[in-house]
């Protein structure tokens, strides 16, 4: 009952509070549930400080930063992507010592037995054993080498702009995890006072039974809402522990016990939604990684036709040895050719290679296009959300006020039997649902920013993170060319038709107007004149 008790003097003082005290007052509840503080973290880089931020922002502001530095450290994808990267570069150093002269060094011993029916003695023998080193040099090979090391180049500048895009999008998945364990936190806890308020209501209406001054559906009533209450914070609890789960996963540790609201990503956001489309666009690395896979389609043709070309060998062999070669009675032997070799048909494998790498490059152009098209969809839809959030939220924090306060005067009136129960159970759940779609409206906005800012490559620069790995691997200077996507819509996604908010009013003030009068109330009797 002290339990009961703290709660509604605490929810009921909330009611006279605005939308920015009323989320301080709600981090308080939830520090209430915190076990221990975070543990100190070492030195990190400049975290993210738009404005002049509270001691607390700029802690959570270098805690999220050090959170997501550790996801990108630890990531397993992260570090798969910079493997493949390495293994890319090293598959263009394997294919251009094929540039290189090749030199065989060639011990033999053995012995070779023949029979000749014209030869007496018909059956002979020899043993031989021989040294030889022998030099090859690859002198022409119609292009093919060298167009081999231009799409392994291609290949590997894909690797790095795919490295770019996944540590972009892990550090994004580090930032949702956050704010997604911080929501389920002040669910849970939303949904612990919703539980604490209707035991304490049913608990008071047991009273009122057992006094004989409440009705039994009453008491019914008041059961039935507490079980919904206690089913509530079942499923958010369950959540909680989903939302942690993931959180483990994406950063490789569990979250701290406390976690603050860092500040708002809303001031790197562009002013316009064409300059944040353009930028994503510009910007985006899978864009990027689609070009360079474009490219590289397109030197794998220079390297399929490089079969119509001769292929020319210098060769250059020198050895000694007893018999050497099995050749009777020779020591030594040394040589030196130039070896042409020139395919003149081969049922038209050539040619269909050929056809099959230039398939192969149509359809990288095509990926590219459509990767461009999905990058300027999640650019707009992501910054469209942070518009339509914030907007939300103003409405959503007016409405938590106004029926918080409407509950308080529900509460008054139900002691005093102005209203039914019913009335003051549907008020309490109202409220818990009004609470409870401010929270994932805060949390939702905030991954929104961080979404847009993602799509736009620009969420590690703002978490002053730098990208984990080798950076000597990163490409010195990189343009697109004449190569960027040809069938990617530069228009902007424009819902017609809808009302804006000053018709809407006016619609509802000509409603008023067209209304019947209200009736007048009834004037009070006066007592008879003596």
């Amino acid at each position: 009952m002290a339990r009961a008790s703290q709660a509604l003097v605490v929810l009921g003082a909330l009611s006279a509070l605005p939308g920015a005290a009323l989320a301080q007052m709600e981090a308080k509840l939830i520090a209430q549930r915190q076990i221990a503080q975070a543990p100190t973290t070492g030195a990190t880089a400049p975290a993210f400080n738009p404005g002049n931020p509270s001691p607390e922002a700029s802690a959570a502001n270098a805690a999220l930063s050090d959170i997501v530095r550790r996801a990108l450290s630890t990531n397993p994808d992260v570090a798969a992507r910079i493997n493949a990267l390495k293994g890319a570069g090293d598959a263009v150093d394997a294919v251009r010592g094929g540039l290189f002269p090749r030199l065989d060094l060639e011990a033999v011993v053995g012995r070779n037995t023949d029979r000749l029916t014209t030869r007496t003695p018909t059956n002979q023998s020899l043993t031989h054993n021989g040294l030889a080193l022998s030099v090859t040099q690859m002198l022409w090979d119609g292009g093919a080498i060298r167009g081999e090391m231009g799409r392994l180049g291609h290949e590997r500048l894909a690797r790095w702009f795919d490295f770019v895009d996944v540590t972009e999008q892990t550090a994004l998945e580090a930032v949702r995890a956050y704010h997604d364990v911080m929501r389920f936190r002040r669910l849970v806890a939303l949904a612990e006072d919703s539980y604490v308020q209707h035991k304490a209501l049913s608990q008071q209406m047991r009273t009122r039974v057992a006094a004989g001054v409440g009705r039994g559906v009453d008491l019914e009533q008041a059961a039935a809402r507490l079980a919904l209450a206690e089913s509530n914070l079942t499923t958010e609890s369950a959540n909680l522990h989903d939302v942690t789960a993931r959180f483990l996963r994406v950063v490789g540790e569990l979250p701290a016990a406390m976690l603050h609201t860092p500040s708002s990503f809303d001031t790197a956001l562009p002013s316009t939604p064409q300059e944040a489309i353009n930028t994503a666009t510009r910007q985006s690395a899978a864009i990027s990684a689609s070009i360079e896979t474009m490219r590289a389609a397109r030197e794998s043709i220079s390297s399929r036709r490089a079969a119509y070309q001769p292929h020319l060998e210098a060769r250059i062999r020198s050895g000694a040895g007893r018999n050497f070669d099995a050749v009777p009675e020779q020591k030594s032997d040394t040589s030196a050719q130039l070896a042409l070799n020139w395919n003149l048909y081969n049922g038209g494998t050539d040619q269909a290679r050929v056809r099959q790498a230039t398939r192969l490059m149509e359809q990288a152009a095509d990926q590219r296009d459509k990767t461009c098209r999905d990058v300027r969809q999640q650019a707009a839809i992501a910054y469209n959300d942070t518009r339509k959030l914030t907007d939300q939220l103003h409405a959503l924090e007016r409405n938590t006020v106004a029926i918080m306060k409407a509950r308080d005067a529900y509460r008054q009136q139900f002691e005093i039997g102005q209203r039914s129960l019913l009335d003051l159970l549907n008020a309490e759940n109202e409220v818990y649902t009004a609470r409870r779609a401010l929270v994932g409206a805060r949390s939702d906005l905030a991954v929104a920013q961080a979404r847009a800012l993602a799509s736009m490559q620009q969420l590690n620069k703002m978490l002053g993170i730098a990208k984990p790995g080798d950076q000597d691997l990163a490409p010195a200077a990189w343009s697109p060319g004449d190569d960027g996507p040809g069938r990617c819509p530069t228009v902007i996604a424009d819902v017609q038709g809808l009302a804006t908010r000053a018709e809407l009013d006016a619609r509802a003030a000509d409603l008023v107007q067209k209304a019947p009068p209200l009736p007048l109330a009834p004037a009070s009797p006066t007592s008879p004149s003596r």
